[in-house]
């Protein structure tokens, strides 16, 4: 059977550029991998597509067929020439994995950013809400002071790997339905390094790097809240192969204060006040976070009711101002009398009245069972 024009495997003109070519041969060959398709053809149409792509991918090679057809592709005695085809090639590069640790190889030869760090930053309710200068202590990796990151112990060196002559690869040449076949793979002497180390460091254990603690201080801005996160850039572990460092992140942690809570950048406090001043009203001095305030508490409040204090809250953490200071009001209730106060409330009990009635639906009540909420 006659070959097939190559332009026609792969589906494109005798004009098309090469990014058209490789593009087509991608599409192709994630069609009729034998490893994938179901295709009964699937393994000679795959040899035929690679084929064609190692004739019109190479400018040479593309230039003498374009003259000569399949004629001048045949090699001496009239042998048809045999590709060698690097798989790991192919697949690292249009299917996004290699074979056998290729893909492994070039990333560990490339710069990379060093991992990131966490601390947990435990703060007071207060700290949290005006901010300070706070020492850190953190571990991390740095550069090994006794081999300067080499990982050898001072006085020696690492030596060429015996089994990879330094590439830090192994490659086996297998024949194929597909031709001849090259399977590239980590070295597993030097896995990958290119070098081994006879006499370790004895600082860092060959690593190249020692674990050490680090202090820093810190501004944390006011009105941080628990889960907050507060980006330190370059102060993570070390990058490998010249990258950048990775960031360290502190995480606070807001402790529980005895009197307050935060809603937002408000603060609650719970109020308790006896029944007179409830019911006559009274001035009376409550804490906030700034310091004992006056607060007026108006004649006849309810149990639960919120009263105001403006500016008393926590201040915005990205934009001025602050919040408010809620004080919910809870009416405490005496367990316990004097005779006289008995004697008082004998008298308020009587100019009272005994009559009792039902609370009155509110309109919230209300709309809630129209809405069904």
């Amino acid at each position: 059977m006659a070959q097939r024009d190559y332009y026609e495997v792969l589906g494109v003109s005798k004009t098309a550029s090469g990014d058209e070519i490789k593009g087509a041969f991608r599409q192709l060959a994630r069609k009729y991998h034998p490893d994938v398709s179901k295709e009964p053809d699937a393994e000679e149409r795959f040899k035929e597509i690679n084929e064609a792509y190692a004739v019109l991918s190479d400018q040479e090679k593309r230039s003498v067929y374009d003259r000569f057809g399949h004629a001048g592709l045949k090699g001496v005695g009239g042998a048809s020439p045999d590709y060698n085809v690097d798989l790991a090639d192919i697949f690292e590069e249009f299917f996004g994995f290699g074979l056998g640790g290729r893909g492994t190889r070039r990333a560990q030869n490339m710069p990379r950013r060093g991992a990131d760090l966490q601390y947990k930053l435990e703060l007071t309710f207060e700290q949290a809400v005006f901010g300070l200068d706070k020492e850190v202590e953190f571990t991390r990796d740095d550069v090994c002071s006794g081999c300067q990151g080499r990982g050898a112990e001072p006085g020696t060196s690492a030596a060429r790997c015996a089994t990879c002559g330094g590439s830090g690869e192994v490659r086996q040449m297998r024949q194929t339905i597909l031709g001849s076949m090259v399977q590239v793979a980590t070295c597993p002497t030097c896995s990958g390094a290119g070098e081994t180390i006879s006499t370790p460091c004895r600082v860092c254990s060959g690593r190249g790097l020692e674990r050490k603690v680090h202090k820093k201080v810190v501004s944390i801005p006011g009105g941080v809240d628990t889960g907050t996160q507060i980006r330190l850039a370059g102060e993570g572990q070390p990058g490998e192969h010249g990258g950048p460092n990775g960031n360290l992140y502190l995480v606070v942690d807001v402790k529980p204060h005895q009197y307050f809570r935060r809603r937002g950048d408000d603060v609650q406090l719970d109020l308790n006040v006896n029944v007179a001043q409830a019911t006559l009203g009274a001035d009376v001095e409550v804490p906030t976070v700034d310091g004992p305030a006056k607060l007026k508490i108006p004649s006849g409040t309810q149990p639960g009711k919120v009263l105001r204090l403006k500016n008393k809250g926590v201040p915005h953490l990205r934009a001025s101002g602050r919040g408010d200071q809620l004080v919910i009001v809870n009416i405490e209730i005496p367990k316990t009398l004097t005779i006289e106060q008995r004697k008082l409330f004998d008298q308020l009990a009587k100019s009272l009245g005994s009559e009792v009635k039902p609370q009155e639906r509110s309109f919230l009540d209300w709309l809630k069972d129209t809405l069904g909420g």
